[in-house]
């Protein structure tokens, strides 16, 4: 695997290996989607993404990742990324709750996040479902051969700010392939000092916009990783990953 500027570059076989890791996020992610409902325990969602990793003969990836406990990130409301199940914690009919999953294949990382609302939600969330989702759009459209990493970020920054949505600016996408986190950054907004960086057939990038109905600023609670808006306004997250082809963007996780 070669590198450019720090970025490795995936040959084809490595492409198909997270091909299939990413996929299985995918269904992994489907599963628990389908298991959302008003008064279901966030730490349901954890058994699911356990008992099918195992299925898989797959290994969690956030699991022991810098001490996180969980195979599964599970965020609600105003939870913007991080998230710890629980036990204690129940959905309520207007929720949103985000799941972020990755796992390992072979020594290559799958990582995607959606977020998905509980029954009926108003329509300020349901908005900002919407322009989350058509954000990660956008910024993927951009992930084209040629462009910059910068084209990108500015793609997801002009969707949000178009339809008055705040940017999570904390936390950005990044590459991914034998580690969870590779370079290069992504973020949802541009500036000055962001990197220039020409996107290459091989790259994989994890692109993944965090939108508000309020606020950019985060807190960590005591548990010391689920972020939280400053104002307790809710949150959403999507997620892919992302391969830089010949061809123009390929979502792997699908």
């Amino acid at each position: 695997m070669k590198k450019v500027r720090g970025v490795f570059i995936k040959n084809d076989n490595e492409l198909a290996i997270m091909k299939e890791a990413n996929h299985i996020v995918y269904e992994i992610l489907l599963a628990m989607a389908a298991a959302i409902a008003p008064g279901v325990a966030t730490m349901y969602f954890e058994e699911i993404a356990q008992d099918l990793c195992k299925k898989y003969h797959v290994r969690p990836a956030f699991q022991g990742y810098n001490g996180f406990p969980y195979a599964l990130c599970c965020s609600v409301n105003e939870e913007v990324v991080h998230g710890f199940p629980s036990t204690r914690r129940k959905l309520r009919e207007g929720d949103l709750v985000s799941f972020d999953m990755g796992v390992v294949v072979e020594g290559f990382h799958g990582d995607a996040a959606r977020t998905f609302p509980v029954g009926e939600v108003s329509a300020e969330a349901g908005k900002l479902l919407r322009v989350t989702a058509e954000s990660l759009e956008q910024g993927t459209a951009a992930a084209q051969p040629g462009n910059n990493i910068k084209d990108v970020s500015a793609a997801v920054q002009k969707h949000a700010e178009a339809n008055k949505l705040g940017i999570i600016k904390r936390f950005v996408g990044h590459g991914v392939g034998l580690r969870l986190h590779e370079k290069p950054e992504i973020p949802n907004f541009t500036s000055a000092a962001a990197q220039e960086l020409l996107l290459q057939p091989g790259m994989v990038l994890a692109i993944e916009p965090m939108l508000t109905l309020g606020t950019a600023e985060v807190d960590i609670l005591e548990d010391e990783w689920t972020a939280v808006t400053r104002d307790g306004s809710l949150s959403a997250h999507f997620e892919h990953s992302v391969a830089v082809t010949p061809r123009g963007p390929v979502i792997l996780d699908c």
